[in-house]
């Protein structure tokens, strides 16, 4: 994911907004205690989804991929005052630890966590989305925006995660390598997507940013 120099990474992040105590703790807590500590959003991430979520002050938002809550708590910063975060990941072994973040926050309440498969849960949803964050699996980008396209306003929008793969989108493609071949034709599907209007932010490893026409 480091595409940056290290000096510049790390210049970016002196003059970024430092997260909260309890999200540096939940930041510290992931990388120290729980496998694959990458999938973190983190610091410089997770000021930018708060401030996406500030820019557009969402009623209701989705999060596909919930991971240990870091990035819900930024996501939900930016809520209205009677906003709500919905957030699905299928890995139930870390729900304790998120749902111990969480409710250290005042935010807790505005968090609505389904455990579950997304492609069985948001056709059980009726809400209509103003902000979507997918960040789950990656071979199944195409499948989760299909999922919730019709779902999201005109002029809502959606961000995806991890869309240039550690810059393996930029490599030659071992045929075995279905992630990356999985982040690549999505790419292409937004790119050729009229519905949206989108761009790719080399932010850490990679933001598209789209919003519904």
């Amino acid at each position: 994911m480091d595409f940056l120099p290290a000096d510049i990474s790390s210049y970016a992040e002196t003059y970024t907004s430092p997260e909260s105590a309890l999200l540096y703790q939940l930041n510290r807590n992931t990388r120290a205690h729980v496998m694959a500590p990458r999938m973190l959003s983190g610091h410089m991430q997770g000021r930018f989804l708060s401030m996406i979520s500030w820019m557009i002050r969402p009623r209701c938002i989705l999060e596909i991929g919930t991971y240990t809550g870091y990035s819900a708590l930024c996501l939900a910063e930016g809520l209205t005052e009677d906003g709500r975060l919905i957030t699905i990941d299928h890995n139930e072994e870390l729900e304790g630890f998120a749902r111990s973040y969480w409710q250290q926050s005042p935010l807790n309440d505005k968090i609505d966590f389904r455990l579950g498969l997304a492609s069985d849960i948001r056709p059980l949803l009726d809400d209509t989305f103003d902000l979507v964050f997918i960040d789950a699996d990656k071979r199944n980008n195409s499948l989760y925006f299909d999922l919730i396209i019709d779902k999201v306003r005109p002029g809502g929008f959606i961000l995806a995660d991890n869309v240039l793969w550690s810059g393996k989108v930029v490599t030659p493609i071992k045929p075995a390598d279905l992630d990356t071949i999985a982040v690549m034709a999505f790419n292409q599907k937004i790119q050729d997507d009229s519905r949206v209007e989108n761009v790719l932010l080399p932010v850490r490893d990679g933001m598209m940013v789209m919003r519904k026409l």
